[in-house]
Order: structure tokens, then C-alpha cells, then sequence
């Protein structure tokens, strides 16, 4: 019988333990829910999930847990997959698996979530600000991943930690209700189906990914290539649930038969098959959302770009992998000035891709990458796009990018031949540029970087490095930073079917090397393309500052003798720093570049975001600040701490190329960031006192004690209370962006 709270649940809505499929349709009660994302999913949530104890779906909890890591950059094969709903569709498909129960249905209190919330009952956090080392809290730290029959060792050695792990208890009403919940065999309710607009919808959009023209199936091909990541979701209806395209192997009005495949262009493995729309199973995660808008305009605005041209498809390419991994192959046919506005249309969402997309923290690609740089892209508004679309092909096989699981020996082979065919790419790339710039007498000024329009903000980006993670934001926020990027079509490509559609999570130590390496061309076409809009005399000089340190065979690939653009720029300057005043002119050329939204009005956190030295450098990657004020009002504002480097152009050794003396904070009003670092909350009356300590910072030591008077630990009684109001105030301020926070790499320090 269910326990207390559950009984009211009519018995129609109780999906209990016995249920053995993994019901989509099927979500946490209300009681259990809110505790459930605050407390639990803040951890376990996304591939990164310790011991792959998923809880942002109620079917999360029926799966278990499983000793292996998704994460692992030295295993030498390639791991199974265990996504979640794709992977398996029932307990015994899991149990197959190597996953193992944490619900026990005999003996409810006996399963391994009930007993790590009791155990955290019986030896809550000990007293004290900074927990004892004997907390592992590094994030590839060894998992104790304790099954049913391994709990009582698990107790005995370690005992203090219980779940919540090394953060505070559960107030004894959460823990009551969950209690109850896993007594009752931790029940699942049915989610309400769609109203009838939806449902309607629903059908419009199925309708329109499954016609039957050439044209039509090789353009869904290409927006499910891209889209497979989002979070669609119907801006025409209010309070749109969220949807994932898949493809099934059932048409539209029949229930949805997923096919599953490693990467969105392997082979479907069946025909026909069909493109659908999935209710979104999970919870929003801030690390991974990413909403992406459909509506009447949407569809109209596809129609323009991929069906109104005239154009003729022959035949929908194959599903081999030396044509399907390279989109240039794959949607030769398709009008590359329709795919490239396709991704400029919703860029940040086309740049979040390889930061959010199928990783969910980006280590691979980001250790590449700049802490703060600004984007921008080449204006598709070209007169030569047919020509640059004809060059792309005849440079398809120069563009081809890495696919699959190599060995270890064979990527460092497989290398060689890439970084043969970038500078082979790049020197023919300068030369179609001049070529193009000579014949059309096209100026090269700031007429070739696109300008949103009029009316689109995704037109200038900043990209902010956490470490092994990032954010994207619309507009250039922050100081000028070091570098930045000016992207066109074949580059955005690249990135997104590099680390978007080609990366493969559970790839072996090969396939993450070649994905590594390969992005360092990538960043450096990006800062080439950027560098070409400076005076030509300028050019090596800045890039040799962004390469300090750096071996000459990396340079080569920007700007280098082989790749030279002896072309200078029509861009007339009045300054003697000529990359400011260009990202200045950027500034106020770009729409929407000013990002009103993340201004900082007050004079003291403006003189901290104008630091730069060591003493920033101890400093966390993120923070939040909780400013409360006499009348009330709280204002929230991030922290974003930049790491100065030498240079990026190594894969080892990071430390070594550090440079705290360029270390500085982006301030900025409201959230930047999906894994916060620490809380901070003060008085406005201590916010002087507040930026002159850190301003003081000089050792570990003062961080401690910045800590101690103005932050939020793991171990204060009320830090549940300030993440539950910094969650509370993100979904209200940004409530189509906003998901949870990860706490993982919450310090303790």
C-alpha cells in the first residue's frame, strides 16, 4: 500500500518498481519533485552524474547506478553506450548493462537511497567552515559506487558520506517526504498529455520534417543534423512543454520507436524511417539546455531558405561514414547560403552546441580554447557565395575532419595527414579570398562582418572558459579580451560536426586526441580570419603575442609563410592600438553587442572589473554575488574569472604556461555560468571592504578568509536556502534559459 503522502495518488497514476519499462511518460509525484532537482539532481544530472545515477528523470532512479565511468580519457576501446532512455528500454535491459538497483522493492529501506539518506542522518557534516580532506571533492576523483551487499563496508570506511554528499543534510521534512516516497517504492505519476494546440502542433511540424520531395528530405536530413541537441519547444503556445527531434522507425500518429544511433549521420539502419518529435524526458540542467524556438515564422523562414531556391537535388547522399561525417560532401546539393544563415540565424545556439551539446562539460574542446574571447562572423549577405560554394567542394576532402575510434598510434598518424590538409586548406582559402577581393574590387572592412541585420542579436558572441567548462552569451560582454574569432561558413560547419555532431562521449583515448588536436586549427583560422581585418603590419606581431611561448610549426598555421594574405586591410584606424579600436568598432557596429542586460551599474564592482594582476588569480572560476539591500531587494551579479596563458596551443602543461599577472574578473549582472564555484552574499554597506580584500589576495591563506567573512561554504546551515533562491532568481530573470546549477565543483577552500 502506498505510505502516507502517496495514498491520495489514484492507483491509475502509481507506475511502482514491478513497472519494469522505463515509461516516458512517467515523472516524479509533486511532494518529491522540488526536493528531487534542489537537492539530488544538482549532482547527478547529465552524463557526469556520479556513478551514472541520472535523477533528472524518475526513470533515472528505476535504471540504478553503474561503477563505470562515461568520462575516462584513457581507456583505449570504446565504452557501450548507456544514454538514458536510448539505450535501453527497461530495468533488464540496464541490469544487462552492469547497471544495479538502488531501490530495494522487498525491503524499501534496505535499498542504497534510502540508506545513504539515513547515513547522512546518523553522521551529518562535522563542525567547522572547511570540510576535512578526507571528503574527495576533485572532479575525476576514484566514485565508491557501493551496491546493496557492498553498503555496510561502505559505511564503516566512510560514514560521513551520506547524501547529500559534503553538503548539508536534508531539512527533516525533505527527508520525511523522501522517506515516505522510497517506502511507497518510490512511485512515478503519469505527465499530462498535450492540450489540443499542441497536439496540432505537433502534427504541423511532423508533417513538415517528413515530405516526401528530395528537397524536403535532404533538408530535414541537415536540421536534425543540427537540432538533435535542442530543447524545441513551441513559442507560438504558452507554457510549450520541450521536445527532442529523433527518428523513429514508426510514422507521425503512431508512438514514437527512437532509433538509436551512436551519431546523429550513422545509418538509421532502416527505411523508411521518420523524423519526430519527443516530449523531452529530463529536467532542464543549465550545463546542457539549450531551448530552441519553433513557431509560424520559424517554419516560414525554413520554407525561404531550403525550398522556395531552385535548386535540384540528384539523389539524398549515403550514410558512409567518408560522406555523412563531412557535411560538405553530405549537402553538396543543399544551397550553402541557406545552411550557413540556417546556423547564423540562432548562432549562440549553434556555438553552444560543442560547450552544452552531446558532452555536457566540454574538456576536450576546451582546454583549446581562450577563458574570454569574442566572436563574430563573416556577413552572408555575399555576392560570390556560389563561387565559395563551388571552392568548398572542390576542398571537401582538405576539410575532412576525424569520425571515428582510432587507436592511439593511429590518431597521432591520422594527425599528420589533418594538419597536411588544414595548410593545404588554408593556402588555398587566402587564395580564393584574394582572388575574390581582386576580380569583385570588394573592400576588406568591416562590410564583410555580419551585422545581425538590423535585428538579430546572435550577430556578436562571448565565449567565457571555465576550465572544463564555458559559457556563450549573446553581445560582446566584458573587458576587450585578448583574442577573438570572426567566423564563416566552412568554419562553423566544421565546429559543429566536429565536437556537435561527430563527438562521441564514449570515444576511446584516440578519438578525443584527434578531436583535441584538430580543434587547435579551427581556433586558429578563426584568430587568422579575425587578424586579416588588422593593418597588415600588425598582424604577426599580435599573433605572436597570443602565441608567446609557442613552437614555431603552430604558428605556420596563422598567417604563416604558406598561408600569407598580403592583402591590407580598407579598415582606416586613428589609434596606435589598432585590436581595441577595431573590437571598439565592432562594439558599436553589431546588434545587440552592447548586452544591456549583464551592465553593471555600481561604481565598486566596475573598479574590480577593472583589475588585472595575481591577486585575482585566487579567484575560483565562477562566482555568484548576493548583494542584499536595506530595502530588501537582492541584486545578483557573476563573478567570470580569466586565467592569463601564453599561449593555448599545447594539449600538456598548462600550468606551465600560466600567467597570473594577466588574470582579471568579468563582473556582470546576473548568471554567467553553469557550475558556480562558491556564494557569495553580503550587505551592500561591505562591498567596499569586499572588492579592497580582494584586491589584497596574496595567498591561499586571505582566499580562505575572503571566504570565511563574505562566502557561503558547503558546510553553512543556510546554503540550501541561498542555492534555492540563486535557482529561484535565474529562472525568473532568464526563465527560457535557465535550468539548474551543477554543484560538482563547488569548493571547499
Amino acid at each position: 500500500m502506498p505510505h502516507r503522502l502517496f495514498r491520495g495518488l489514484p492507483a491509475l497514476f502509481l507506475l511502482c518498481l514491478a513497472c519494469l519499462p522505463l515509461r516516458a511518460d512517467t515523472d516524479y509525484p509533486p511532494q518529491v519533485s522540488p526536493i528531487v532537482e534542489n537537492r539530488c539532481m544538482v549532482c547527478h544530472g547529465c552524463y557526469d552524474a556520479p556513478c551514472q545515477l541520472k535523477l533528472d528523470a524518475w526513470a533515472g532512479v528505476q535504471r540504478g547506478a553503474s561503477k563505470d565511468k562515461v568520462y575516462d580519457g584513457t581507456r583505449l576501446l570504446t565504452a557501450n553506450l548507456t544514454r538514458l532512455f536510448d539505450d535501453a528500454s527497461d530495468t533488464a535491459g540496464w541490469r544487462d548493462k552492469g547497471f544495479y538497483p538502488v531501490l530495494d522493492e522487498r525491503r524499501p529501506q534496505a535499498g542504497v537511497m534510502a540508506r545513504m539518506l539515513n547515513l547522512k542522518r546518523q553522521h551529518p557534516l562535522p563542525a567547522g567552515d572547511i570540510l576535512p580532506d578526507s571528503f574527495d571533492l576533485g572532479l575525476d576523483r576514484q566514485q565508491q559506487c557501493p551496491k546493496a551487499d557492498e553498503f555496510d563496508a561502505f559505511a564503516r570506511d566512510y560514514p560521513l558520506w551520506g547524501m547529500p554528499y559534503a553538503m548539508p543534510a536534508l531539512s527533516d521534512a525533505e527527508h520525511a517526504t523522501l522517506a515516505d516516497w522510497l517506502q511507497a517504492g518510490a512511485p512515478g505519476v503519469a505527465t499530462a498529455p498535450p492540450g489540443k494546440a499542441e497536439r496540432e502542433a505537433l502534427r504541423q511540424w511532423e508533417r513538415f520534417f517528413n515530405g516526401s520531395s528530395l528537397k524536403e528530405q535532404l533538408m530535414s536530413r541537415y536540421i536534425y543534423e543540427h537540432l538533435f541537441i535542442g530543447a524545441l519547444y513551441f513559442a507560438d503556445l504558452p507554457d510549450s512543454r520541450y521536445y527532442e527531434m529523433v527518428r523513429s522507425r514508426t510514422p507521425p500518429g503512431q508512438p514514437i520507436d527512437t532509433i538509436a544511433t551512436r551519431r546523429p549521420y550513422d545509418s538509421p539502419g532502416t527505411e523508411p524511417f521518420y523524423y519526430r518529435l519527443r516530449p523531452a524526458r529530463t529536467t532542464p540542467l543549465a550545463k546542457r539546455h539549450m531551448p530552441y524556438a519553433l513557431d509560424a515564422a520559424r517554419m516560414t523562414r525554413w520554407r525561404e531558405l531550403f525550398l522556395a531556391p531552385q535548386y535540384t537535388v540528384s539523389e539524398l547522399p549515403s550514410y558512409s561514414t567518408r560522406v555523412a561525417s563531412n557535411p560538405f560532401v553530405a549537402f553538396r546539393e543543399l544551397p550553402q547560403l541557406s545552411r550557413y544563415r540556417f546556423m547564423l540565424d540562432e548562432a549562440q545556439f549553434t556555438i553552444m552546441g560543442f560547450i552544452k551539446g552531446p558532452v555536457c562539460r566540454g574538456q576536450v574542446a576546451l582546454n583549446v580554447i581562450d577563458d574570454h574571447f569574442w566572436v563574430v562572423f563573416i556577413d552572408p549577405n555575399d555576392q560570390s557565395a556560389q563561387s565559395s560554394a563551388d571552392f568548398l567542394a572542390q576542398e571537401s576532402g582538405n576539410l575532412r575532419m576525424p569520425s571515428g575510434d582510432s587507436g592511439l598510434l593511429v590518431s597521432l598518424v591520422e594527425w599528420r595527414k589533418y594538419a597536411k590538409n588544414q595548410l593545404q586548406f588554408l593556402k588555398a582559402k587566402m587564395d580564393f579570398i584574394a582572388r575574390q577581393v581582386s576580380a569583385e574590387d570588394v573592400a576588406v572592412d568591416l562590410g564583410l562582418i555580419w551585422d545581425g541585420d538590423g535585428d538579430n542579436d546572435n550577430a556578436s558572441l562571448t565565449v567565457f572558459r571555465h576550465s572544463d567548462s564555458a559559457s556563450v552569451v549573446k553581445g560582446l560582454v566584458g573587458r576587450y579580451p585578448k583574442t577573438a574569432w570572426v567566423i564563416d561558413y566552412s568554419l562553423l560547419e566544421r565546429i559543429h560536426y566536429l565536437l556537435v555532431a561527430g563527438f562521441d562521449v564514449y570515444g576511446n583515448v584516440g578519438h578525443q586526441l584527434e578531436t583535441r588536436l584538430y580543434m587547435d586549427f579551427l581556433r586558429m583560422e578563426g584568430e587568422q580570419n579575425f587578424l586579416l581585418f588588422l593593418p597588415e603590419a600588425e598582424r604577426l606581431k599580435l599573433r605572436d603575442y597570443w602565441y608567446r611561448g609557442a613552437a614555431e610549426h603552430a604558428k605556420k598555421y596563422v598567417l604563416g609563410d604558406s598561408v600569407a594574405f598580403d592583402r591590407d586591410t580598407d579598415i582606416q584606424y586613428h589609434s596606435d592600438n589598432h585590436k581595441v579600436e577595431l573590437m571598439d568598432m565592432l562594439k558599436q557596429r553589431q546588434y545587440g553587442a552592447q548586452a544591456a542586460r549583464y551592465h553593471v551599474d555600481n561604481a565598486l564592482l566596475q573598479r574590480l572589473a577593472r583589475q588585472t594582476g595575481a591577486n585575482l588569480s585566487f579567484l575560483p572560476e565562477v562566482a555568484f554575488l548576493d548583494v542584499l539591500h536595506k530595502d530588501g531587494r537582492s541584486s545578483i551579479y557573476s563573478l567570470v574569472h580569466t586565467n592569463g596563458f601564453t599561449n593555448n596551443a599545447q594539449l600538456f602543461k598548462e600550468e606551465q604556461r600560466r600567467l597570473p599577472d594577466e588574470d582579471y574578473v568579468s563582473v556582470v549582472s546576473g548568471f554567467i555560468g553553469a557550475y558556480p564555484n562558491v556564494f557569495f552574499q553580503l550587505p551592500e554597506s561591505d562591498l567596499a571592504s569586499f572588492v579592497d580584500a580582494i584586491a589584497a589576495l596574496d595567498s591561499d591563506k586571505a582566499y580562505a578568509a575572503l571566504v570565511s567573512r563574505y562566502g557561503v561554504r558547503r558546510s553553512a546551515p543556510w546554503f540550501w536556502s541561498l542555492s534555492d533562491k540563486l535557482r529561484a532568481r535565474y529562472a525568473q530573470e532568464q526563465p527560457l534559459e535557465a535550468g539548474l546549477f551543477d554543484l560538482n565543483r563547488y569548493e571547499n577552500r
